[in-house]
């Protein structure tokens, strides 16, 4: 699968700067298009756009720099790649990646920063990727054989773990090894499959830290999107303004794990895993328009149990739309939002009028981003995410001596409005500093009091402000 090629310029590199999400397609920019923003359109299309050329840094796939800030003006000089050699460049094949390091710490003088999750540790620096590509791309017309391999090494490693593969592979408590993309692919860029590990087509923002605007990321994509799949996507781009993208896989975040046979509640079909995964982008004529709305549907153990120890199984769908809009040469505007359902997940908190045994959540995130001049850009994020039954979030932490609450999740609203700015600094670093507010309401039937709120040292709070910032290094 190939998501619409950008050629992108490196100071996207902090947000914007080599690494794909799901497969980039190196070469370099030919000319400037001023529909920079089909950067944010999150599904493949066909024709190549072209955003702020420079030398030496490859087009990019829009799902990749989705949460990159637009660019005004071109820059002549291109990025250092330290990696490439004549030996794999003859060959097709590029070699790339980028360091983040970064600090962040809360207000409330927690060692941990809540349900913050990727930079999660208060005051404590952290070298949350390092993050290195190899990669075939398929030619734009033919048959060809593509592929690529990307390894993570750092604090973030956790939260791209597959089951029955990378999962196994650590011990750390901190930091950590994993492989989130693994997959071969066939095809050309108007008709392809891709087959193995891959990132999710759900959501805006994505895992690598280069394909973000900002240094923290949204309930939304934290607690209410797969990371991860492994199967097959077939993609077709009849031509440059719609692009379809579907297949099968093992649902979120697995490799090879099945679902039990001995079930709490055993129904036809329920011991299969096979789970639909698809997107569809729509792209307006001018480029400065992008829907994508993209589905995962399959059964999923729920985590529930029954007293005889027995696992309920039960549906689990999440559709996201995505929208972007590049207002003007400095101003854009992205819309994102998810409805996510799981079947007899039998939590403590339950709604009425919904499903009895069920959990639903809903997200929605707005983002404004403004170019100040080309080296420097703000940014800034409003979010509702809604955990209707304290499924998704339902600890102060995923790491050993995180608070975990009173283990029946946090039922209710959480809102964070952030702003950010991206500064380059040179053709290969990025400098990200942001701040951040919190905010959490609980539903009715959600317990309150100590011990029962997401955020501080003791779990009391329902709020927090956070300031943190980190360093994206391409190489």
């Amino acid at each position: 699968m190939r998501f619409l090629k950008l050629k992108l310029p490196l100071w996207v590199a902090a947000g914007l700067v080599t690494s794909t999400v799901v497969g980039a397609e190196p070469t370099v920019p030919a000319q400037v298009d001023t529909s920079i923003y089909d950067s944010f359109a999150q599904a493949e299309g066909q024709a190549p756009v072209t955003l702020m050329p420079r030398a030496g840094v490859p087009d990019e796939d829009v799902y990749q720099y989705r949460g990159a800030a637009p660019q005004e003006a071109a820059i002549e000089e291109g990025a250092t790649r330290y990696l490439e050699t004549d030996f794999l460049l003859d060959r097709g094949i590029e070699t790339y990646g980028f360091l983040e390091l970064g600090i962040g710490a809360n207000a409330l003088g927690s060692p941990w920063n809540g349900p913050i999750t990727f930079n999660d540790r208060a005051w404590q620096g952290q070298m949350n990727q390092l993050y290195l590509i190899n990669e075939r791309i398929l030619k734009d017309d033919g048959i060809s054989l593509g592929g690529r391999v990307d390894l993570l090494y750092g604090t973030d490693y956790n939260y791209t773990l597959a089951g029955g593969f990378d999962a196994n592979w650590n011990t750390g408590r901190y930091y950590g090894l994993a492989m989130p993309q693994l997959y071969g692919e066939v095809g050309n860029q108007t008709l392809n499959v891709k087959f193995g590990h891959f990132y999710t087509l759900i959501g805006y923002e994505v895992v690598p830290a280069i394909g973000n605007f900002f240094y923290t990321h949204a309930y939304t994509m934290q607690y209410g999107e797969p990371f991860t799949h492994t199967g097959v996507l077939g993609t077709w781009n009849p031509n440059d303004q719609l692009s379809i993208i579907a297949g099968i896989t093992n649902g979120w975040d697995n490799w090879d794990i099945g679902l039990p046979t001995n079930q709490a509640n055993p129904t036809q079909g329920s011991t299969s895993n096979a789970a639909f995964l698809g997107a569809v982008t729509f792209s307006s004529s001018d480029g400065l328009q992008a829907l994508t709305i993209a589905n995962s549907s399959g059964n999923e153990a729920s985590g529930a149990q029954n007293a005889g120890g027995q696992d309920f199984i039960g549906a689990r769908s999440v559709t996201s739309i995505v929208y972007s809009n590049e207002l003007t040469d400095k101003l854009t505007y992205v819309y994102q939002s998810d409805i996510g359902y799981q079947a007899h997940a039998n939590t403590a908190v339950q709604t009425q009028g919904q499903q009895a045994g069920s959990a639903y959540w809903y997200g929605v995130n707005n983002y404004v981003f403004y170019n100040f001049t080309d080296y420097l850009i703000g940014g800034f994020r409003l979010e509702w995410f809604s955990d209707v039954n304290g499924y998704r979030v339902s600890t102060g932490g995923f790491r050993d001596g995180a608070l975990t609450g009173n283990g029946n999740g946090f039922a209710g609203n959480f809102w964070e409005a952030t702003w950010g700015l991206n500064y380059l600094v040179g053709n290969n670093l990025v400098i990200r500093p942001e701040v951040r507010y919190d905010w959490y309401s609980r539903n009715q039937a959600q317990a309150g009091g100590p011990g029962n709120m997401p955020y501080g040292p003791n779990l009391n709070n329902n709020g927090q402000f956070y300031g943190g910032c980190d360093v994206i290094w391409n190489f």
